[in-house]
């Protein structure tokens, strides 16, 4: 029980899924999304774009299409130029070659779900993905799903012990299982830098891992889809990844909540917590999350009030 709870932490850690149901409003947009390396500060976005001018420069150089916001989290998301410059440089290879379909799928679908009078469309988006015919049978909102925040940042909430991955994974290949990460991914990033650009601050992405019900390790196909997809993320998409809270541990390993720290990447390690979350916990599926705003709310309220601690 024990390795296999391991197991499963450590599989869902660094990707993500798309789901939901949810709707924009001027202040707030709803979608699902997710994602590494934690934004470097809460400076505004020109200030961080005035500050790193030089670099961002050096950047647009290296990629022209790139956005100014792609250049800013470039930037910010490496230790030194070379990095960035090599990751920038892989990223655009990725976008003109294999991941072009995928890019172009993403933002087209995008722009189809924001085109309602600031509504979001999320049927758009959710039925532009990859293999979608197949894979939003198993991948809901009743164990997938992206809330939105005040400050413009997103929680992605991932209820795994809902998810039929064996299911799931008898039914398409881990090949396309990664395709359809990659777009998610795409999307998350977009609508990410739109609430950046919206609220004046670097906006991420928290990973909430409800481990409510977990019984046993992912299923391995879904787990080799989940680790070939989270290789090339981190150099994709810097500074999207927000905290990572592991809640609701059974009580049996919440004594060992410590000792659990090293099964997780480096870069997510610092940014680690894991906590109990009973707003959470007290929901059988996460379709309140997006069918209810009450209960949207104190799940929110929650998760800032235990954050903040």
């Amino acid at each position: 029980m024990i390795a296999s709870t391991f197991l499963f932490l450590a599989s869902f850690t660094a990707t993500t899924a798309f789901v939901p149901q949810t709707t924009i409003s001027s202040s707030l947009v709803r979608l699902q999304v997710a994602t590494t390396s934690s934004p470097p500060s809460t400076s505004s976005i020109s200030n961080l774009m005035k500050q790193n001018k030089d670099k961002m420069d050096i950047l647009a150089k290296v990629d022209p299409d790139a956005s100014e916001m792609t250049q800013l989290r470039f930037a910010l998301g490496f230790g030194s130029m070379e990095e960035a410059k090599g990751a920038l440089r892989e990223s655009a290879a990725w976008r003109a070659g294999p991941g072009k379909a995928i890019v172009t799928a993403a933002k087209e679908a995008c722009e189809r779900a924001m085109e309602e009078d600031g509504k979001w469309n999320n049927d758009a988006v959710r039925d532009a993905a990859p293999h979608a015919s197949v894979i939003n049978q198993f991948i809901t909102p009743r164990n997938i799903l992206t809330v939105p925040t005040e400050s413009g940042d997103l929680l992605y909430v991932i209820r795994a012990s809902v998810i039929d991955d064996k299911g799931l994974m008898n039914t398409i290949s881990v090949e396309q299982m990664v395709d359809f990460f990659a777009y998610v991914k795409e999307v998350h990033s977009i609508v990410a830098d739109k609430r950046s650009l919206a609220t004046g601050r670097l906006c991420s992405v928290a990973l909430v891992n409800d481990i409510k019900g977990t019984r046993q390790a992912p299923d391995a196909k879904f787990s080799k889809a989940l680790t070939s997809s989270s290789k090339q993320y981190e150099n994709l998409y810097p500074t999207l990844a927000g905290p990572t809270l592991i809640t609701n541990l059974p009580l049996i390993l919440q004594a060992f909540a410590s000792l659990l720290k090293p099964f997780f990447p480096k870069t997510v390690q610092e940014r680690l917590k894991f906590i109990r979350a009973p707003a959470l916990a007290a929901l059988d599926d996460l379709t309140p999350l997006s069918a209810n705003a009450g209960t949207r709310k104190v799940f929110v309220d929650e998760i800032r009030k235990l954050t903040s601690e």
